[in-house]
């Protein structure tokens, strides 16, 4: 067992490992010491505690220990609360935010994890019981592209007991959460009860499920594109315009309100399911003038006369356009000014060519639909995905800046992201704008 058999590493990468102490993280970090000379690799041990077993302290420690040890660097956090939410998916989402700031911090290539192929049979029964639309049902990729690195999980194709029998081979010590043998949660109740079912009938039943998985990504895609072309038929200024969503057919209703729900649940619609699907669809075909219903996590669908649009239950900032001169002040409180000079070249800074782009410039809050051609990238990036990368919260991209020019090219997102029209210092530009 191999990890470079599964995926191909190049010299010198730099990885960040998000490592739990567990049976299948410790056989990951074990399978990568074993090519790290080979490959010159440069690996960083991310580790969580979820702060609810008490033994969690210790296997941090052993974890730190383990990493000394092996000429490891170590990076750690510690949850000392949470809040109202769903335990997992806030624990996930404060998981990945750490592993996110530890790859930047390091600018490593890769970030991986120890997800195997009976993690994701767990993802797609519980997905398919739950209700979903085909991206939901597909489970997990093996790679995800997250922009300036990849998401990587290079044992899905091995299962637990293969990654166990590994790390007895091998003399990989690791430590067993005892959570995940309680019936409570409803991921151990496949893993116990449905699983071992359904290795009975095939004991290589995973990658049947991994082949299923690939081929619904694959329609996904196809749909996905047929669905951003109905999206721009159909909103508006971030509303569905009712009477031409309804002339769509009904599946690709379902995936623009899949699509516009993603812009509220960041974690694969994890807390949507079909009932709230059918919900929307019976609000926007019922005959009341004005209606709404409430969604998880304070979101409200709401249908005024032939509009439709979702909403924070708390107030937003509405929508703003701006014509930019030479400084603006704007609604979250932060300044876009044109400057003269400066050294600095992180994404607050942008230096574009009058000569490239169509003045004036415009600022703007984010529309569905907007893309920007991200600088050093080939192609197009949505700017939902990208607020979603870098952990941006639904309240804040309400009134986040998008800074166009007047045919509507997408020229910079302050303090995020630059575009293809952005100049290095050393090329010709007349244009330097701050964002603070």
């Amino acid at each position: 067992m191999k990890i470079d058999d599964n995926f191909t590493f190049n010299m010198n990468d730099t990885i960040v490992v998000g490592c739990s102490t567990g049976p299948d993280s410790m056989a990951l970090v074990d399978m990568l010491l074993k090519i790290r000379d080979k490959y010159n690799l440069n690996i960083i041990i991310a580790h969580v505690n979820h702060n609810v077993r008490k033994e969690s302290y210790d296997e941090a420690v052993f974890l730190k220990k383990y990493c000394f040890e092996n000429k490891l660097i170590f990076e750690s956090m510690v949850i000392e609360e949470y809040g109202d939410d769903n335990f997992h998916n806030e624990a996930r989402n404060i998981r990945y935010s750490f592993f996110d700031n530890i790859v930047h911090k390091y600018e490593a290539k890769y970030l991986m994890t120890a997800h195997h192929g009976d993690d994701l049979m767990e993802t797609i029964l519980m997905r398919m019981v739950r209700g979903s639309n085909l991206n939901g049902y597909s489970g997990f990729k093996s790679i995800v592209d997250m922009d300036d690195y990849k998401i990587v999980r290079p044992l899905i194709v091995y299962t637990k007991k293969e990654l166990e029998e590994y790390d007895k081979l091998n003399n990989v010590q690791y430590f067993v959460d005892s959570s995940n043998s309680k019936d409570t949660y409803t991921r151990n109740r496949y893993r116990k009860y449905v699983l071992p079912f359904l290795k009975e009938e095939d004991k290589d039943v995973h990658l049947k499920f991994l082949k299923f998985s690939k081929t619904l990504e694959e329609a996904s895609s196809f749909i996905d594109d047929v669905t951003e072309k109905a999206i721009r038929r159909v909103v508006d200024n971030n509303k569905i315009i009712i009477d031409k969503f309804l002339s769509e057919d009904i599946f690709i209703q379902k995936e623009i309100l899949y699509n516009f729900l993603s812009e509220f649940y960041q974690d694969d619609l994890i807390l949507v399911c079909d009932r709230h699907i059918d919900l929307i669809l019976n609000l926007i075909n019922s005959k009341k003038a004005n209606a709404f219903v409430n969604l998880p996590n304070d979101v409200i669908a709401r249908k005024d006369y032939n509009y439709f649009e979702l909403k924070k239950e708390i107030d937003v900032i509405s929508g703003y356009e701006i014509e930019f001169n030479d400084f603006v002040m704007l609604p979250n409180n932060h300044t876009i000014k044109r400057i003269d000079y400066t050294d600095d070249n992180s994404n607050n800074i942008c230096r574009l060519n009058s000569e490239d782009i169509c003045l004036p410039l415009i600022i703007r809050s984010r529309r569905i639909g907007d893309k920007i051609y991200v600088k050093g990238l080939n192609g197009s990036k949505k700017v939902k995905d990208i607020f979603i990368d870098k952990k941006i919260s639904i309240n804040e991209r309400d009134s986040w800046p998008i800074v166009l020019d007047s045919k509507g090219n997408v020229v910079w997102i302050p303090g995020i992201k630059k575009s293809k029209f952005d100049k290095k210092k050393t090329d010709s530009y007349d244009i330097i704008l701050k964002y603070s």
